[in-house]
């Protein structure tokens, strides 16, 4: 680990010095994601500071969320998260595109069947009306992030053909739908079996769950969702 100095006489903190070398060597490749950065100890004799200096900046570090410590083996470099700002309508696919990752989808269930009170006041639906209930697994990379259950108006026909593998809301915006705006409530759930399972966490485990009513551009409801994701990598923007 080739180093050079710190300002000791600098009127910067050591520790926010320290802080920036190290986000600038993650930034760079120098510790790619999933690397085990040096200990403590090899950082106090390359950078000439203390192991407080030391542990400051990586608790910071850790804070911000570039790094993350596993309990027995040291402090690696985090997985990037997706990123999806709640202020714009965007796609899983799109979301994984901006970070340098593949989407991929695999659909657990599609099924039609009568529309509940809760899809009836939702998607403004008369009693007796059906739905088109699918549920599918979003992967970033191979990696399992989003269980997502998505209920629209059984009159969108093409919906219950289409493959759905890729991106839902390119499909509608190809049938003249476009996804406008959503109402959504952000809360912490606990994975239940099937959820766990599929998302490869574990039974009890806290998830963040979102839950939107989606409309199009004519200020319809479009669908209304539930998202069971994996907060270790995935995050909002608010």
């Amino acid at each position: 680990m080739q180093t050079s100095p710190l300002q000791k006489t600098s009127e910067r903190p050591l520790y926010k010095q320290l802080m920036q070398r190290l986000k600038n060597d993650i930034t760079a490749g120098v510790y790619p994601t999933g690397v085990r950065i040096p200990g403590e100890q090899a950082l106090c004799a390359a950078y000439g500071v203390s192991r407080v200096t030391v542990r400051k900046a990586l608790e910071e570090i850790v804070r911000e969320g570039l790094l993350v410590r596993r309990q027995g083996k040291g402090t690696f470099v985090a997985q990037e998260k997706i990123k999806r700002d709640l202020a714009h309508i965007t796609s899983f696919s799109d979301a994984c595109a901006q970070i340098g990752q593949t989407a991929h989808t695999r659909l657990i269930e599609r099924r039609t069947e009568t529309a509940t009170e809760e899809d009836r006041a939702k998607l403004d639906l008369q009693i007796g009306a059906q739905v088109l209930s699918i549920c599918r697994l979003r992967l970033s990379d191979g990696k399992p992030v989003m269980l997502e259950y998505n209920r629209f108006p059984a009159s969108l026909k093409f919906l219950t053909t289409a493959p759905l593998s890729g991106s839902l809301y390119a499909l509608l915006a190809e049938n003249g739908l476009i996804p406008s705006r959503a109402v959504h409530d952000i809360s912490l759930g606990r994975a239940g079996e099937q959820v766990g399972k599929l998302l490869g966490t574990k039974d009890g485990d806290a998830l963040l769950r979102l839950d939107q009513v989606v409309f199009d551009q004519h200020d319809h409801p479009l669908h209304i969702s539930c998202q069971w994701i994996r907060g270790d990598r995935f995050t909002f923007r608010i």
